[in-house]
């Protein structure tokens, strides 16, 4: 039996809200669709998008193409212009049942995109499944209050609001009585969890009640975080709870105060080098991820090299280094450029530089004893989201297992584990 096709472009929240409308498209009977759920954070995430969709017009010529996401949202017109495309719908119309229901109908709005900024309630969707039993995404938070100079994904996404402790540790509770091993906590801007909620609401206060009130959760795992925000109880769970995975994701862009003031960030070196001190001192085994820009408008060399060393003075693990996209209507765009060239050659650097780092990080992990939760075709992660593969496949478990492992290599992507009994 057919079903709705959804290709997921973006971020971890993108992957929840895509199984969000493949179950509202199922019900509305569009078997026939092809959902793309687009990302709009760089240019070039938006010119794969337009190119993934001539794609798929070309393998379905019959299908019925539908365009949403956060570059459908920003910028509904290109894709409206688009021949390929059957329909446009904007974030906040992509999560409810009646737009797919509409859709049903032939003569359907081809495009449907509105004010993102007037939405202030985000409502949780109860997810039945994602195609595996290793890990599920729960939304908590969608939105974004701060107007840092080089983003789009406010006008995308829209002001931040929250949903409540009780809807998410419901969720969280469903999953795991369907058998998942690990939840990810996922948002827009997580670490301003709460703000617009009655009390005192916090990212940390929510996730010590999950892990309270859901003790058959093994593992609880946050999607990106901005570290400045990083509340009291957020770093004592870090601390107290194991099944917290010790593994952070942090949204710093920078290592140069210039930069991060231009930027119109909400730190300085000086505090992202102090959170990771802290956070180490509390929890010894985490590692961090980081968000950098490369070539953001008026860097120089000396700045690009700030950024280039708070790789080792953070102790960053895992990088996802951006070339600087100017994004039409944000103020970076104005700015002074950085010669396309110099770009290119500042973030093959910092790629570069991310390889060595994590390769490093992978060789110190030869012969330590981990819990590996497996995923499939041998292969699985651990709590700090280093991927094994196994030596013995007969040994490994099924998806979802949590098996103990002795991890006797690693090469310079992954580790290399075996079970033990």
């Amino acid at each position: 039996m057919s079903e709705p096709q959804v290709i997921t472009l973006g971020c971890r929240l993108n992957t929840y809200e895509s199984e969000v409308m493949r179950r509202h498209a199922r019900e509305a009977g569009l078997d026939d669709a092809v959902i793309i759920n687009t990302c709009a954070v760089t240019g070039e995430a938006v010119r794969q998008a337009a190119q993934t969709i001539r794609r798929l017009r070309r393998e379905r010529p019959n299908a019925r193409i539908i365009v949403t996401g956060c570059a459908a949202q920003t910028e509904p017109e290109r894709f409206a212009e688009m021949a390929e495309v059957d329909h446009v719908i904007g974030n906040a119309e992509k999560m409810k049942a009646e737009t797919f229901a509409g859709l049903s109908i032939a003569d359907g709005e081809r495009v449907q995109v509105n004010d993102i900024m007037g939405v202030r309630e985000t409502a949780l969707h109860m997810i039945d499944g994602f195609g595996s039993r290793t890990r599920a995404y729960v939304q908590i938070q969608n939105g974004c209050d701060h107007r840092c100079t080089f983003c789009i994904i406010p006008f995308g996404r829209g002001p931040s609001r929250s949903v409540a402790a009780g809807e998410v540790v419901a969720q969280a509770r469903a999953l795991i009585e369907k058998g998942y091993a690990e939840i990810v906590l996922t948002g827009v801007d997580i670490t301003s969890y709460g703000r617009d909620l009655p009390g005192t609401a916090t990212l940390g206060k929510l996730v010590r009640q999950v892990l309270k009130l859901v003790p058959e959760l093994k593992r609880l795992r946050l999607s990106s975080i901005d570290q400045v925000e990083a509340d009291e109880d957020l770093m004592i769970a870090l601390r107290d709870e194991e099944r917290l995975m010790p593994h952070l994701h942090l949204s710093l862009q920078a290592g140069d105060d210039l930069t991060l003031k231009r930027m119109k960030r909400r730190h300085l070196r000086a505090d992202a080098i102090a959170f990771c001190e802290k956070a180490r001192a509390l929890r010894p085994d985490v590692v961090f991820g980081a968000d950098l820009i490369a070539g953001f408008p008026t860097e120089t060399d000396q700045m690009f090299q700030n950024s280039y060393r708070i790789v080792d003075e953070c102790g960053l693990t895992y990088l996802h280094v951006f070339p600087f996209s100017a994004r039409r209507g944000t103020p970076a765009a104005r700015m002074p450029q950085v010669n396309g060239a110099i770009v290119k050659e500042r973030a093959a650097k910092l790629r570069d530089k991310g390889n060595i780092v994590l390769a490093s990080y992978l060789q110190s992990q030869r012969g330590r004893v981990v819990d590996v939760l497996i995923e499939s075709d041998g292969k699985g992660r651990t709590p700090q989201f280093a991927e094994v593969s196994f030596a013995k496949d007969d040994r490994r478990g099924e998806a979802g297992a949590i098996v103990r492992t002795e991890i006797t290599g690693a090469n310079a992507q992954q580790l290399v584990g075996e079970a033990r009994a």
